[in-house]
């Protein structure tokens, strides 16, 4: 027979930080609570979807939401979310956002044409896919606001990328059970690899763009 202190001794810790404080959400607000941590997740990137989501999949296997609810007030957080960012990207401006370019060094505005020029060809892909790519989640709602994207056509994609996120990693913690906290072991891997494939992507343009500026003219050569 198991004794009370033995009892105790197996139970988890209780959490502490970020997932404790997803955690005191959705103790209080059920589903709902996991949408608002989502929403402010898209505003204060250092809040990880990684860890709130497989965390409402959890509470959901433990019979505490409904797994349908979870995906769908999680889903409605992440628009919320994105929304306010859009709007923060419209209130800054194309005109703005040129006139802070242009102090930039190693920067031009022919690249800000072109960026702008390949977000319209392309905007709603880049929308789509960028929900589920770490770091650019939250960060491609500032250029779409920027560019003034049609705001039921950002919404839509918005919401279509983050349900497909969303879905995936609370499936992943309601499936885990007490084991939801490895979800954000190989979600590391995958924000570890895009922020390398990023640090090469600015190191290659700033040495290229430095490279093209001491080069000297051609046709030019000292006798």
């Amino acid at each position: 027979m198991i004794s009370a202190t033995d009892a105790l001794a197996s139970e988890p810790p209780p959490l502490t930080g970020i997932a404790g404080w997803a955690t005191d959400l959705m103790d209080t607000l059920g589903a709902p609570g996991a949408g608002l941590a989502v929403a402010l997740e898209n505003l204060f990137p250092p809040l990880p979807s990684e860890i709130i989501l497989p965390l409402a999949g959890f509470a959901a296997s433990q019979g505490e939401m409904n797994l349908v609810s979870a995906i769908f007030w999680t889903t409605l957080g992440s628009v919320v979310g994105a929304a306010a960012l859009y709007y923060v990207g419209a209130l800054l401006g194309r005109d703005r956002t040129r006139a802070l370019v242009a102090r930039l060094p190693l920067v031009k505005l022919s690249d800000v044409d072109r960026t702008e020029a390949w977000f319209v060809r392309h905007g709603k892909g880049t929308v789509f896919f960028g929900r589920m790519i770490p770091i650019f989640r939250s960060l491609i709602s500032i250029p779409a606001g920027i560019e003034r994207m049609h705001l039921g056509t950002f919404l839509v994609c918005t919401a279509l990328g983050s349900l497909i996120w969303n879905t995936a990693f609370v499936l992943a913690g309601y499936l885990l059970g007490e084991n939801w906290h490895r979800v954000e072991e190989y979600a590391g891997i995958l924000q570890n690899l895009v922020i390398f494939a990023v640090v090469v992507a600015v190191a290659w343009f700033v040495i290229s763009r430095l490279a093209r500026r001491n080069r000297p003219p051609g046709g030019q050569h000292r006798g």
